[in-house]
């Protein structure tokens, strides 16, 4: 079990979880925590959001259509690119990546256990992989939420590195990322978003920056709702 999770929970004591003491935050290389903070938002502030619920060959993922419209109901204000089922394709994903200031992705993840830079994202047409993320420049990407599987799993023969999609997405210029370490439930995916953009997108302000405490919070309610640990668990943030 990762360390943000480290406690007893047959007991309401409060000082008995690590997360009385901390809010989690991890981070792949010292300069993804040493940029400046702030916001580096210039001009229209843009958000896009993609939902492909039924990818080739994959598991249908309904409620990702759901968390989409939320996300696109909690962004009021903000200029919403929403893309599902067949908009949804690596190329236009891409293409919108690069002019958006907020990234959400709710489709499956899947960490290449053999070939780290292999692992990607199933859209409508294939699979946008890690390999062509880091190739990726996002100039006006400021934060990602990755509501996918194994988005943050990494590869324990190459321990030491940090070769997963949410590092992929730093690498690329976002500044913060929400990811997951392994397998997540569909129906958790628009709960989480729902806290989390509830508070990093209050009163139309884009707060990127309490996005850490967002999701903090967020799994938390999760936890106290009865959900099974294998459910709370996987959701961090890297980055700033």
């Amino acid at each position: 079990m990762p360390i943000h999770a480290a406690g007893l929970y047959d007991t309401q004591e409060i000082g008995e979880k690590a997360s009385d003491y901390v809010v989690s935050s991890y981070t792949p290389t010292l300069s993804a925590i040493l940029e400046p903070s702030g916001s580096t938002v210039q001009g229209n502030f843009q958000v896009l959001a993609v939902a492909q619920a039924s990818a080739p060959g994959a598991p249908s993922i309904p409620m990702t259509e759901d968390e989409v419209r939320l996300v696109h109901r909690l962004t009021a204000g903000a200029q919403r690119v929403n893309l599902m089922r067949e908009n949804a394709t690596v190329t236009r994903v891409q293409k919108e990546m690069i002019e958006s200031n907020w990234i959400h992705l709710a489709c499956h993840g899947q960490q290449n256990l053999h070939d780290p830079m292999e692992s990607g994202f199933l859209l409508h047409d294939r699979m946008l992989k890690l390999s062509e993320i880091v190739k990726m420049t996002l100039p006006k990407a400021e934060f990602a939420f990755l509501s996918a599987c194994q988005t943050a799993m990494g590869d324990e023969k190459i321990a030491e590195e940090s070769a997963h999609l949410a590092a992929g997405m730093l690498l690329s210029g976002c500044r913060g990322v929400i990811a997951t370490m392994w397998s997540i439930r569909d129906e958790d995916g628009p709960k989480i978003a729902e806290d989390i953009y509830s508070r990093i997108f209050k009163d139309g302000k884009p707060n990127r920056e309490e996005a850490a405490y967002a999701l903090h919070e967020a799994v938390e309610r999760l936890r106290e709702s009865g959900a099974p640990c294998t459910a709370w668990v996987p959701f961090i943030h890297i980055g700033r």
